[in-house]
């Protein structure tokens, strides 16, 4: 019974229906579009290219494990972690014997792969690296070609350490023929190399170009003596490579021996057949699935809040626009009970509709994501975008039950009063703020202050972003509960202002006292994208600017090296070292004090503080050497450590070592929380090619440039144009950051446009009043007007009040300084894009209202 009522007032008020529709919609698309997202990092798969030829493929492990057991009343509780290292672990190539001895293995091919860069004259890439097809460049030894497999279609296999065998893709874009000549920057100085021959892979290979040289050329430039990167294993015919796998785990593990080298390496050994060898071969793919988690989680997590908080929002509004038809069904003898099933089964109605056109717009969307966060670099294009049905059912799902939810709390007021005063209050507003409410705000406020200090106390990025959103939401929240008494104080403060602006002003006065609660529909939406528009814009400019000027101040050499391609060699700091002049080689990396994630650095020891000041407030960095390490204070006092003490960590590949502290330093968000000597961290990273070289000397630039002529791609700038250069960087991570909550931002506006014109258009009745009593249509839509940019001002003034707060703290607990980033101009273009929506989504519907005839309206059934 109720729900045929429910169908009959969904189709006889469709228009009053089509704001909830359209917020509910885009609440659907949205989840939808953050959860393919969140499904792609956790089941994304990575397609093998380079490994196609074989079946099973060892590797070590890219894992740092942590097991922990736990005795409580007398039951044992073991715990095992795992995190992933930065950089690529490598095995000991004496496993090949052992490989080779089990029993269904046909062939062991021995992989290296390294940086490879193929450079033309000006020092730019041709194909690889940051070509302009985004391509990687890798290294490998010709003998691991039949891993592919690749085979040659014009010239020789590579003989001589001069000879070089290149893909096809990369001989068609450099027009490159046999006997040519390349320039290759690896992991040594760049070399110039002959084309011996052009190679062709059996299998699509469109994420990697392919550099094939000598064996014995590439163990030189694997820099990895004793080690490679995997064994590629063929079986025997007939042999089934799951049961291949499973007896190869058994020989490794009868061995003892997972890694071994002289450079150490992972945990132990992973052997992997079918989709599972993608993420050995493309490590950077394995990372962003991790990355894409958190990201889908976080965006996920802050949309759902936001859909929930504008939902409800809507709901409230249309739900205020029927009182009084709900309270004509109370007085025919309706029960509380009843009208609430009603509100309930119409919003189950439209919700589903919603959740399903939603959900179905959210797919293309959550594509369009993805395929932009490819196109920014954030995730590499060999991960799959994967979409199951588990997103778009989650949408819907949670569009159902945020609609009924929404409807629930938006009809309590009319459903609990008796009703005689539900018809009173369906002609004029109660301006009575209910108790439940002003005390639910004034928590959720509380809430919104206890999360902007916990704010001021973190200092890690991973840590204080939820909490920096969260808290954005919560205080938005407190508004939206406290907004009709928020509302009638901006009315009381701009009451004389507004009276100076004629009988509109003194309207639009009236208008917000008396309407407060359908007001504070308007400004709750508006504080919203005010404030998370400004904190979205904001926290990385905070951040980046604290850490640069950091990096300024910090930088004491006098020119700084840098390189258009992948690195600068270590031959090029050594061509500059003459004299007096100290030249600082920076390398950069991540790695892993137990299961925590840290940046770390390797610079030249000698001459160190002639180019480098880190502000060291105890210790010296005179004592740092390949067995010590300077920490940033942060990480000091995380791990507890002062000059002396020792500190056990995990090396970007996996490498275990112990270092005894040397120094701590103030100026860790500019330079990272570790700082080891240059030589223990490039032995241990997949591109050991210097960042940066910083220069001290009495030599001009163009001095520095010639010694420095047969080094393609290497820049000598300035500190200060380095600087810019670093900015530049900042800005590109800041654009990936914006694309991650532009949706929440898009969906928040779109909201505000629909509130208003909700707002707007549930008034037809009380403008044709206006008209009668003599008010022209231009005077009605300038008190229109008037009230939207008084309920703009408000919301402007709020809004931005909660982002400067929660921005102070964040500058706070990230820098220890209460200066958050912001950009005058791009403020004001949030104010002004803010005023646009507000008074276009007024006035377009203000017009059309007005368009009917006065009479007709005023005569109208209700």
């Amino acid at each position: 019974m109720m729900l045929r009522y429910a169908l009959k007032t969904v189709r006889a008020r469709k228009a009053g229906f089509l704001g909830a529709f359209l917020a509910l919609m885009c609440a659907a698309a949205l989840i939808t579009a953050c959860g393919t997202l969140l499904e792609t990092g956790l089941r994304g798969t990575v397609r093998t290219e380079r490994y196609a030829a074989a079946p099973v493929v060892v590797s070590a492990d890219q894992n740092v494990h942590q097991r922990t057991v736990k005795h409580k009343k007398g039951k044992t509780k073991v715990k095992h972690k795992a995190k992933p290292i930065a950089e690529r672990a490598w095995l000991a190539a004496s496993l090949e014997d052992t490989l080779a001895g089990t029993p269904g293995v046909a062939r062991v091919i021995p992989e290296l792969t390294f940086p490879a860069t193929p450079l033309t004259g000006t020092g730019t890439d041709t194909g690889g690296g940051t070509g302009a097809d985004g391509r990687a460049a890798y290294g490998h030894a010709w003998e691991s070609a039949a891993l592919t497999p690749y085979r040659l279609t014009s010239g020789t296999a590579p003989e001589a350490a001069t000879d070089v065998v290149v893909d096809r893709h990369l001989a068609e874009r450099a027009r490159l023929a046999p006997g040519d000549r390349l320039t290759v920057q690896s992991t040594r100085a760049p070399r110039s190399y002959r084309v011996s021959g052009i190679a062709a892979p059996g299998p699509d290979v469109r994420h990697q170009t392919a550099l094939f040289f000598s064996a014995a050329e590439a163990r030189r430039l694997a820099a990895h003596p004793g080690q490679v990167t995997a064994f590629g294993v063929v079986p025997e015919a007939g042999t089934d490579p799951e049961r291949l796998r499973h007896d190869l785990t058994e020989a490794l593990r009868d061995t003892g021996n997972g890694t071994g080298g002289s450079k150490g390496a992972s945990t132990g050994v992973r052997v992997t057949t079918g989709d599972a060898r993608g993420p050995v071969e493309f490590l950077d793919a394995a990372a962003a699935r991790t990355k894409l988690v958190s990201m889908g989680g976080a965006m996920g997590g802050t949309s759902l809040l936001v859909a929930v908080l504008v939902v409800v929002g809507t709901f409230a509004l249309s739900v205020q626009q029927r009182h009084r038809e709900l309270a004509l069904l109370r007085a025919v003898a309706a029960t509380t009970g009843q009208v609430r099933r009603l509100l309930g089964r119409e919003a189950l109605i439209v919700g589903a509709a919603a959740g399903i056109a939603g959900a179905l717009l959210g797919l293309p969307l959550g594509g369009l994501l993805f395929d932009r966060f490819v196109a920014l670099g954030a995730v590499p294009a060999t991960l799959r975008h994967t979409t199951g049905f588990l997103p778009p059912l989650a949408a819907v799902a949670a569009t159902l039950l945020g609609a009924w939810a929404a409807a629930r709390i938006a009809s309590r007021r009319v459903t609990r009063i008796r009703p005689a005063e539900a018809l009173a209050e369906a002609r004029t507003e109660s301006p009575r703020t209910p108790w439940g409410r002003l005390l639910a705000g004034l928590v959720l406020l509380a809430g919104g202050v206890v999360l902007v200090v916990v704010l001021g106390m973190l200092r890690t990025e991973p840590a204080s972003t939820p909490v920096t959103f969260l808290a954005v939401v919560v205080l938005s929240t407190a508004v939206a509960l406290l907004g009709p008494l928020l509302v009638r104080a901006a009315a009381l403060l701009l009451a004389g202002p507004l009276r100076l602006t004629g009988h509109g002003g003194r309207l639009a006065t009236a208008n917000l006292r008396a309407g407060a609660a359908r007001a504070a529909s308007v400004v709750t939406p508006l504080t919203l994208l005010v404030a998370m528009a400004c904190t979205v814009l904001f926290v990385q400019p905070t951040l980046g600017d604290a850490a640069r000027a950091q990096a300024r101040e910090g930088v004491r050499a006098d020119w700084v090296v840098a390189s258009r391609g992948p690195g600068v060699p270590a031959a090029a700091a050594h061509r500059l070292r003459s004299g007096e002049d100290v030249v600082t080689e920076v390398v950069r990396t991540t790695v892993r004090v137990g299961l925590d994630k840290y940046a770390a650095q390797g610079v030249t020891p000698a001459g160190l503080t002639r180019t480098w000041d880190p502000d060291v407030v105890a210790g010296s960095l005179d004592g740092l050497t390949e067995r010590t390490v300077a920490v940033s204070e942060l990480a000091a006092d995380q791990l507890g450590l002062v000059p002396g003490d020792a500190l056990k960590l995990t090396l970007g590949d996996g490498t275990p070592v112990e270092v005894t502290v040397a120094a701590v330093y103030a100026r860790g968000l500019g330079f990272g929380d570790l700082t080891f000597a240059h030589g223990l961290v490039a032995a241990h990273v997949d591109n050991p090619l210097a960042a940066t070289l910083l220069v001290g000397t009495d030599r001009a630039r163009g001095d520095l440039a010639a010694a420095l002529r047969e080094f393609p791609g290497l820049t000598v700038l300035t500190p200060a144009a380095a600087d810019s250069l670093q900015a530049e960087r900042q800005q590109a991570n800041a654009e990936m950051n914006l694309l991650a909550m532009g949706l929440v931002l898009a969906f928040t506006a779109i909201a505000v446009v629909n509130t208003l014109a909700m707002s707007v258009s549930e008034r037809v009745r009380e403008f044709a009043l206006l008209r009668l009593a003599g008010a022209t249509r231009r005077q009605v839509l300038r008190m229109l007007r008037t009230e939207a940019l008084s309920l703009l001002l408000l919301a402007i003034t709020l809004g931005s009040a909660i982002a400067l707060s929660v921005l102070t703290a964040f500058s706070v607990g990230m820098t220890g300084r209460a200066a958050p980033a912001v950009l005058p101009l791009v403020y004001l273009a949030v104010v002004a894009g803010a005023g646009c929506l507000t008074l276009v989504a007024t006035a377009l519907p203000g017009r059309v209202a007005l368009r009917v005839r006065a009479v007709t309206v005023a005569t109208a059934r209700e």
